[in-house]
């Protein structure tokens, strides 16, 4: 055990290095869309820039924060709760998207052509373009070590084999939902185009993309229901409340992400959006933010809530 520890608290301090890059990229971007040196990204006015950048960077500030929390001794002394939920949304953006790091990237190698900024992001430099990636993979498997060796270390009565709480009927709700748009994204990367608005503007990309988020929120629908089922699952329970864990956090973070997008796009009238017709997009994203949040309080469950308060370990104080 005190090998893995050491372990992840190398993960920690690599995650909150390779994040950094990123966090100083955006901001210099929020510098130089103000000082007007820098280009805004398309379908954006400055004012739309400067706001959605700052987020970012807030976000990544976090992010670096989180990193640090789990290796550091101030980190078992902040309420658990806050760093539950900022580890849940942090692995939710990073650990999950890793699948589609590596597969975008072999699909760009095998196309001899380099993904761009995406996103709305202006056009980047090659170099700049390959920190921003290596910040998100490297924040991913950073996180994906160093968190479960944090929370073993904070609350190891929570890894001891009991079930999730039980099922109720917002739990078999959410995991519905949760199949449903896991459904719907598999629709949508397979190239339907029930629900598009603009089926010119699918890409590769955005197909693989979708792919991941609906591999995510199948599986974390499925392992819920497992983890709540009378019988025990012949999966390890780790290996489920992992795959709960990392789908829930895809469904809540990315689609709480994009809904306010979504929102501010369809406000605008804009017709650089994303491909979805944007009251189906916001319908799903809504939908699955609330399934995602309602999957955590299930994978939490009423007899492990005690754990997750603000007491830290004895060792940590």
């Amino acid at each position: 055990m005190e090998r893995w520890d050491r372990i992840g608290r190398y993960a920690a301090y690599g995650a909150a290095l390779a994040l950094t890059p990123y966090l100083l990229i955006k901001v210099s971007w929020v510098i130089g869309a103000l000082l007007g040196v820098l280009p805004v990204g398309k379908g954006f006015s400055t004012a739309g820039w400067v706001l959605l950048n700052t987020v970012t960077v807030g976000m990544a500030a976090i992010g670096i924060a989180l990193a640090l929390a789990l290796v550091r001794p101030w980190g078992m002394r902040i309420p658990g709760r806050l760093v539950a939920f900022c580890a849940w949304i942090g692995s939710g953006f990073l650990v999950s998207i890793l699948p589609y790091a590596v597969l975008s990237t072999v699909l760009d190698a095998a196309r001899d052509g380099s993904g761009g900024g995406g996103g709305g992001d202006p056009a980047m430099p090659g170099w700049e373009a390959a920190l921003v990636q290596f910040s998100f993979v490297g924040m991913g498997l950073g996180l994906a070590v160093a968190l479960p060796a944090y929370l073993r270390r904070r609350w190891p009565r929570a890894f001891a084999g009991r079930d999730a709480g039980g099922s109720t009927r917002a739990t078999e709700a959410a995991v519905a939902v949760s199949a449903v748009v896991g459904l719907v994204w598999v629709y949508w990367a397979a190239g339907g185009t029930l629900g598009i608005s603009h089926p010119a503007s699918q890409d590769t990309d955005g197909r693989l993309l979708c792919g991941v988020g609906a591999f995510w929120a199948l599986a974390g629908a499925a392992a819920v229901r497992l983890l709540t089922r009378p019988r025990p699952a012949a999966l390890p329970r780790p290996v489920l409340l992992a795959t709960a864990w990392l789908g829930s956090g895809s469904l809540f973070a990315w689609c709480g992400w994009k809904l306010p997008l979504t929102l501010a796009v369809a406000l605008a009238h804009s017709a650089d959006g994303p491909p979805e017709n944007p009251a189906v997009a916001a319908v799903l994203y809504l939908a699955a933010v609330l399934a995602g949040a309602t999957m955590l309080r299930t994978i939490v469950g009423a007899r492990a809530q005690p754990e997750f308060g603000c007491s830290a370990p004895a060792d940590a104080r």
